[in-house]
């Protein structure tokens, strides 16, 4: 009776122990407690500029070679349309609004690298924890989320105060002004009203001498001085600061140290890429975090010479595939120190692409494929659905594409819980562990609503409709065209938010994305019978929403962009900043 036993327990164990040994790689709970993760950031670009997104004439092996090996997201959703609170919401895995990191008024970004607003010294990146967990944290590029507070020195917003222990690159954002050559890009219109208002005010005491001279107006000396003072004022109080935008701004930065005021833009590229390289050789031995925050694809598109003229889209063009060799050269840098499969690899962009962004004939701004709008359009899906590429041999399983709704805010959590930390518990949190997800151990994305602002107005909520599969998408606000049916705002060179910018709809106009992604047939009563089901849902879900939402500084104030000249970071004696360090200088 044992033998029988025994032989019937070994008939059972054998199958299963063979079933054990057959199972996919991808399925079996990952031995590596701390893989090493690299973050791959891209700047303005669109999801229809990149290959395995559907673009067939710009060509990106690299990014489509990570897709291939890896998990694809089809429903990637940044927080925002820009470039600030995209990043503050990614950083810290929750709604800019909930850290003060979205405006109210036309400011929504980050202007100066002397302005006081910036990410709070409160709020913990996932880098601060994994900082915590061991890992060796670097940030390699664009940081765009503030440098100091109250001096020139206390760099409060500055990456190594929020987790990172190195960092390279531009505490602000690359912008045609960096560019000697270029046309400049900030505050353009602004400029050219301060312009005019300059040489009108500079004509009265210039008319008022010319008048005494020739003895048509009878006025003192004294009064003509007191006019020329107030017009030289008012010249130095805007153009001490518009009028050197490329020193001030366009700096490059080692720790808390300046390298380059200004930068210069010949190198720029090479020396992110070293940077990044490097920092990966330095750190293979031990759990490493970098996150390298491309300077492409924004304006002024730094290109060098061996990429010029290759693509079929100009210098845009030019300025993506230069982007993807670089995304290949970190990837190699990895495959090298034996770290492929140790490291999850991510890719994706802060917003959609900017389709406004021209100068003259040619188009400077990136593309977003079938859905309507882009940059700085809070609620269409061509300013917020971003690519997102995962990949982790051994672990995710190749070749994955997932049709969820997933956001940037979900890197937090998911990088967090593989680096064996803790996700606060102190404040809300809106990101969500994707993990599960892209193992294929769950169907299911775990959000159910996302909110979608423009500025820290509530443009439309998407509700993800499990038990169907509909992904409904609801707006409340939309930006005003212009001109009338262009797709973007070409008059202005941005949507605004709110005001006469926008159309206010009540009803609401409802899209079912699953069945109109490029939202071209707004539903209605009349021609979808959950019509009223699904707006009152939604409503609920806002109500709720709103609940969790608490008052906090605005950052991005008008009192907090402005520039302050006791802030601004300076390699020499303020005002005469002027230094390089990576030359032969």
């Amino acid at each position: 009776a044992s033998s029988t036993l025994l032989c019937f327990r070994s008939a059972l164990v054998a199958p299963l122990i063979f079933a054990l040994l057959l199972q996919a790689p991808f399925t079996q709970p990952s031995t590596i407690t701390q893989p090493n993760f690299v973050l791959l950031l891209a700047d303005d670009l669109g999801i229809g500029d990149v290959g395995c997104y559907g673009n067939d004439t710009i060509r990106t092996p690299n990014i489509d070679g990570l897709a291939k090996e890896g998990v694809k997201l089809t429903q990637h959703i940044a927080a925002a349309p820009l470039c600030t609170p995209s990043r503050a919401a990614f950083l810290t895995g929750r709604y800019p609004l909930r850290s003060g990191m979205d405006a109210i008024n036309d400011y929504r970004v980050i202007f100066w690298n002397a302005a006081s607003g910036g990410l709070p010294p409160n709020e913990t990146t996932f880098a601060k924890i994994l900082q915590h967990q061991g890992y060796s944290t670097g940030l390699i590029g664009k940081w765009h989320q503030g440098v100091n507070c109250e001096s020139r020195n206390d760099h409060c917003h500055h990456p190594l105060k929020h987790g990172f222990d190195y960092f390279y690159g531009m505490p602000f954002t690359l912008i045609s002004d960096c560019q000697p050559t270029e046309p400049p890009e900030m505050d353009r219109a602004f400029r050219r009203k301060l312009w005019l208002s300059t040489q009108m005010i500079g004509l009265i005491p210039l008319t008022a001498v010319l008048g005494r001279l020739t003895g048509l107006i009878a006025v003192r000396w004294r009064t003509l001085t007191c006019l020329a003072g107030f017009s030289l004022l008012f010249f130095i109080s805007w153009f001490s600061s518009y009028g050197f935008v490329r020193y001030w701004n366009c700096i490059m930065m080692r720790n808390h140290g300046i390298t380059e005021q200004p930068m210069v833009t010949d190198r720029t590229t090479s020396l992110i890429l070293r940077e990044s390289i490097s920092f990966i050789e330095r750190n293979k031995h031990k759990p490493f975090l970098l996150f390298l925050s491309f300077l492409h694809s924004h304006t002024p598109l730094l290109t060098t010479e061996k990429f010029l003229g290759r693509s079929r889209h100009g210098l845009y063009g030019d300025n993506v595939e230069e982007m993807d060799w670089m995304v290949g050269q970190v990837l190699d840098a990895i495959d090298k120190e034996g770290l492929k499969e140790t490291t999850l690899v991510y890719f994706a962009s802060d917003h959609g692409g900017w389709l406004e962004r021209q100068e003259g004939e040619r188009q400077l701004g990136g593309w977003n494929g079938i859905y309507k709008g882009g940059k700085a359009m809070g609620g269409w899906e061509g300013g917020i659905r971003v690519p997102g590429i995962f990949r982790w041999p051994g672990v995710l399983p190749a070749g994955t594409v997932i049709d969820e709704p997933t956001s940037l805010m979900d890197i937090y959590p998911t990088v967090v819980h593989l680096a064996g930390g803790e996700v606060p518990q102190d404040r809300v949190m809106d990101g969500r562990d994707l993990l599960p997800l892209l193992r294929g151990a769950v169907a299911h994305s775990e959000h159910e609503f996302l909110f979608h602002y423009c500025g820290a107005h509530l443009h439309a909520v998407r509700w993800h409709q499990k038990d169907t599969g509909a992904v409904w998408k609801a707006h409340y606000m939309t930006p005003i065209f212009s001109p009338p049916g262009a797709g973007a705002c070409y008059d202005r060179g941005f949507c605004q938010c709110s005001g006469e910018g926008v159309t206010h709809h009540e009803p609401p106009l409802l899209f079912e994305l699953s069945q109109d992604p490029s939202e071209a047939k707004p539903l209605s009563a009349d021609t979808e019978p959950l019509f009223d089901t699904v707006i009152r849902r939604i409503g609920r879900a806002i109500e709720e929403h709103r609940r969790t939402l608490t008052p906090v500084p605005e950052q991005l104030s008008v009192s907090n962009v402005v520039w302050k000249p006791w802030l601004q970071p300076c390699c020499g004696t303020f005002p005469f900043c002027w230094c390089d360090k990576e030359g032969d200088n």
